[in-house]
């Protein structure tokens, strides 16, 4: 009943916050199909608009970028490389293992995708629940479960077995981020800052600044938040504190993924940017050139 008002409530949030996942440079703002001639393309034309997700893949460090274009991975030149053969829009991404990953999204035809699930390392996708009711705009995979933020209904949600779901608080978040350990700590973006569940998202305390626009979370001293214009801060307490530790090349922000303690992957509008030092150097492991559409 309340999806839309929940759905333009995010994106307000988003303009709030100044951030890359909403239209940058003019135009109505938040368009589904605002990728142009701009955009970075390989030698097989592929095209990238928009940078939603990241992930690294255990076994072999392959890169997968879920984009507003399908998930893609760098190919020899480090030019994006379609992964299968969906061209949909990969809103929520997330490795469970080398060959599992959860996402979530838009079909190319329109409507949401609710919560999808890869076994083949995203070249096929099977639908598990939620099929035209939920847009996650977040999910990371922690402790056995999946954790979604629902930007269609504003909720923070919770499965086990992709099929059943636990709702938790209505909020009007961005992104989310699970202690490594403890599953009843979840973190969130807010306009506010970064607010903070210590009982598995059922209540959220208020946001606290500095504000977030993504959080990643590897190990316990090993919290990493990037704000609205790119700088890179991490938390060795669960958020209570932050020191920067950089700016991430190309300015605003469109996904972050703590991958190790020392280990960060980044994406702005120029591409998508890995630190094994802690977030103090980055070298370029995909070129985009992104349009910064939704």
């Amino acid at each position: 009943m309340n999806k839309r008002p929940a759905a333009l409530a995010a994106t307000a949030l988003a303009l709030a916050l100044a951030l890359a996942a909403c239209s940058e440079g003019g135009g109505s703002g938040g368009s589904e199909n605002s990728a142009d001639s701009t955009t970075g393309s390989s030698a097989a034309g592929t095209t990238v608009s928009h940078i939603h997700g990241l992930g690294l893949a255990p076994a072999d460090q392959r890169l997968y970028v879920a984009t507003h274009e399908g998930v893609h991975t760098p190919d020899a030149d480090g030019k994006p490389e379609l992964v299968g053969d969906s061209k949909d829009d990969f809103m929520g991404f997330t490795l469970a293992d080398d060959k599992t990953f959860y996402a979530s999204g838009h079909p190319t035809s329109g409507g949401n995708k609710g919560l999808i699930r890869s076994t083949d390392a995203g070249r096929t996708w099977k639908s598990l629940s939620l099929s035209g009711e939920a847009d996650f705009h977040a999910l990371d995979f922690a402790h056995g479960t999946v954790y979604g933020y629902d930007s269609t209904n504003g909720l923070v949600r919770t499965t086990k077995d992709g099929v059943s779901w636990k709702d938790g608080a209505r909020l009007e978040a961005l992104d989310i981020a699970v202690s490594p350990t403890d599953p009843g700590v979840i973190l969130a973006t807010t306009a506010e800052g970064v607010a903070r569940s210590g009982d598995g998202g059922k209540t959220f305390a208020p946001g606290q600044k500095p504000a977030m626009t993504f959080l990643s979370w590897s190990t316990k001293d090993a919290l990493y938040g990037i704000d609205p214009s790119g700088g890179l801060h991490r938390s060795t307490d669960g958020g209570t504190t932050w020191k920067k530790v950089s700016a991430v090349p190309g300015g605003r922000p469109q996904a972050l993924t703590a991958v190790a303690a020392e280990h960060v992957l980044a994406a702005t509008r120029t591409g998508v940017f890995e630190s094994k030092d802690g977030g103090r150097t980055f070298e370029k492991r995909m070129a985009v050139t992104s349009s910064g559409g939704h």
